[in-house]
């Protein structure tokens, strides 16, 4: 009879559970990301009232990280891993 233990240890080493370990980081990275952008932007726009309400200069910060936040939750919510099927496929066409 196999352990818990035993199963345990056999199911860590899976490819299954590797991806899925991945996918919980990189989950869990976003949420930090997002919580940096939203302090850090708060902060700006703080100094920008603070400094009088004039360009909206924060906005530039905002954009360009909120592009790229996006970018970052598009790979981790939306695509998909490559799979044995989608590389014979491709095998298959010969390209």
């Amino acid at each position: 009879m196999v352990s818990t233990l035993e199963t345990e240890t056999v199911a860590e080493r899976s490819p299954e559970y590797e991806r899925a370990r991945k996918r919980v980081a990189r989950k869990r990275k976003l949420q930090g990301d997002l919580a940096a952008y939203v302090v850090i932007n708060a902060f700006l726009i703080g100094v920008w009232a603070v400094t009088g309400f004039g360009y909206f200069w924060p906005g530039w910060v905002e954009a360009g990280w909120g592009v790229l936040l996006s970018l970052d939750a598009w790979n981790v919510y939306y695509r998909k891993p490559i799979t044995e099927d989608d590389i014979e496929r491709e095998l298959r066409r010969g390209i």
